[in-house]
């Protein structure tokens, strides 16, 4: 039987349990993957405490949203797939069929070939934050010479992801971070200039590096902290991609600066896109040419056993120095 962590009520991540769960056959327009990888994401550690956009219909439950693997079984009407080939998990949000195991079943329209120059990990770590970052800059809002582009918390892997499709697409990027000793990482992802936000007027120096025009577009995970510092920069018809809490408190708007540039304060999911699949095809081919091309490559911080998913956790939720995808190698 597939070992799985399974958590049982909404108690965090220390609340996971590795139990072993009978192997699920795929049903129709669905796959089963010999799961190889799976990658921790922070979303999963809100979900975990029920701070999430969604909620687990029923305990136990499966966590983790991507995962690299191998088929093993293809259920009826499904085609493009082939019994032995490696594929990866396009973003999704799984109910109760979590990543973190030995053997997953998913529907065939949330997998997607793996690139065949990354291994399983990397595999496991390139949907989440390519297309996380694609979409607002590539296509609902585009991007490129001209542009400039606020990317606050920046060392995350969403951040740092902005940050290189950004700078593939030619717009100025401005990225933040709390600590200056990382201002070297988030430079050599793409960013043009690095803001430490402390006790500086961030509005004043996004000004100064815009020519006063100020930001077209701010890719913020942050909250309440951040969003009234660089408002006075928004420049006009701005677009506020707000997708997460960091900060655990959720903004007020900065209505006078909003009115002022016709701005427009936009609370984005990836899920929403890749279920739109003229869109989801869209980013798939772009981060399939960027991984080809070796213009973008997942970058890992660690890798974890199977029976270290809580210790991986633990590692994630701590002020870390190195920065890239924390991953579980399930050795099958």
């Amino acid at each position: 039987m597939p070992r799985a962590w399974r958590i049982h009520d909404y108690s965090g991540y220390q609340g996971l349990r590795l139990e072993e769960e009978p192997l699920e056959e795929p049903g129709t327009g669905e796959v089963r993957l010999r799961v190889e990888a799976f990658a921790l994401n922070w979303g999963d550690q809100d979900l975990m405490k029920d701070n999430y956009s969604f909620s687990f219909p029923k305990f136990p439950a499966r966590v983790g949203i991507e995962a690299a693997g191998i088929v093993d079984a293809i259920g009826p009407g499904v085609e493009g797939f082939a019994i032995g080939e490696r594929v990866s998990t396009l973003p999704y949000f799984y109910d109760n069929r979590g990543a973190s195991t030995e053997s997953l079943v998913i529907e065939a329209r949330y997998v997607a070939k793996a690139p065949p120059n990354l291994s399983a990990v990397e595999a496991s770590s390139i949907w989440m934050q390519y297309l996380t970052a694609y979409f607002p800059l590539a296509e609902v809002t585009p991007v490129g010479p001209g542009s400039h582009v606020l990317v606050t918390a920046a060392t995350s892997t969403a951040g740092a992801a902005a940050l290189e499709i950004g700078r593939l697409l030619g717009a100025t990027m401005i990225g933040t971070t709390r600590d200056p000793a990382k201002a070297d990482y988030l430079r050599g992802m793409g960013a043009d200039h690095v803001i430490v936000p402390g006790d500086e007027d961030v509005a004043a120096q996004i000004l100064e590096i815009s020519g006063g025009k100020g930001v077209n577009v701010v890719f913020d995970p942050v909250g309440a902290g951040l969003i009234d510092r660089y408002s006075p920069a928004l420049a006009r018809d701005a677009r506020i991609y707000f997708y997460g809490t960091l900060d655990k408190v959720w903004p007020q708007l900065p209505f006078v600066d909003m009115f002022q540039k016709n701005a427009v304060f936009h609370p984005y999911s990836v899920f929403n896109y890749v279920g739109d699949e003229a869109m989801c095809a869209k980013g798939k081919d772009f981060i399939y040419r960027m991984l080809a091309e070796g213009r973008i490559r997942p970058k890992i911080d660690r890798v974890y056993p199977m029976e270290a998913y809580v210790e991986a956790f633990d590692y994630l939720s701590q002020p870390r120095k190195t920065h890239g995808k924390v991953v579980i190698e399930t050795g099958l």
